[in-house]
């Protein structure tokens, strides 16, 4: 597979990870020599968010999204709620979440991960800056939650790992909605996605690790780092019949607009 000379942007990844504990520095520095220019870490509690933040003051190319994961709402305490809307004035914090629904696993009540999801939504709205939507086993509702809120205007978000049916993506997209795709998209298995992918806008298309998480083909089942991301583009270009070198600059123009990110040239 080949892998490009251009600038790319992970959108969407989870540096503060324990997994990247002892060599953070070494994974952001190899994903800047294989032509990512920017990362951006996504917190999933008030301490991931805190973590997040700070790999972003530490790092140039690093940007850092603040929330609380739908999983860790049950986990939530007095304050960490106040730490989000702290964080999310920080000038480093390009968008809020990830927040949305999940009910493939049972760690937080439905009406708990609603109610997060609305926090997140009414910020985005109040300080002008995107939000990112986790959806599993939840696609309908999670469409239900995003048309309400779509009342009060066009959405400015993204559906993180998107994965889910044509007909999903098509009205996400008329709400204002950008689709972004992680390694899955490389796996044999995924045919159905691929074509999913081909048919979609490219103006509102993004690509991501999910790092630690979803490594893409050839790295599936070893830790995904931003430097991967490459792969998931080449899979993107080739649905497209687009050259990798076309699809880059065309992802990543459409993730800087989104997160307000100016790339070092």
């Amino acid at each position: 597979m080949q892998l490009v000379e251009m600038q790319l942007v992970d959108t969407h990844c989870h540096l503060d990870e324990d997994s990247f504990a002892d060599d953070v520095e070494t994974v952001v520095n190899n994903a800047t020599e294989n032509g990512v220019a920017a990362i951006v870490t996504i917190g999933t509690d008030a301490a991931s968010s805190r973590r997040s933040v700070a790999l972003a003051e530490r790092f140039p190319s690093v940007y850092a999204v603040v929330g609380i994961h739908p999983n860790y709402t049950a986990a939530a305490v007095d304050g960490d709620w106040d730490v989000i809307e702290e964080l999310s004035h920080h000038p480093r914090v390009v968008a809020v979440g990830e927040t949305g629904l999940d009910r493939y696993w049972d760690y937080a009540p439905p009406e708990l991960q609603r109610e997060y999801f609305l926090r997140h939504l009414e910020v985005s709205r109040r300080l002008g800056k995107p939000f990112v939507v986790h959806c599993r086993d939840a696609d309908e509702e999670v469409r239900e939650m995003l048309r309400k809120d779509a009342e009060q205007g066009e959405l400015n978000g993204v559906m993180h790992s998107f994965c889910q049916s044509a007909e999903s993506a098509e009205e996400c997209l008329g709400m204002g909605m950008h689709l972004s795709f992680t390694g899955m998209l490389t796996f044999k298995r995924n045919d159905e996605l691929r074509a999913i992918a081909a048919n979609l806008p490219k103006e509102r298309l993004f690509v991501e690790t999910d790092a630690p998480y979803l490594a893409p083909v050839p790295f599936r089942g070893k830790r995904n780092e931003p430097a991967y991301v490459q792969h998931t583009l080449n899979a993107l270009a080739e649905a497209h019949n687009l050259t990798p070198e076309e699809m880059a600059e065309i992802t990543t123009a459409n993730a800087c607009r989104f997160f307000g990110i100016e790339l070092r040239v």
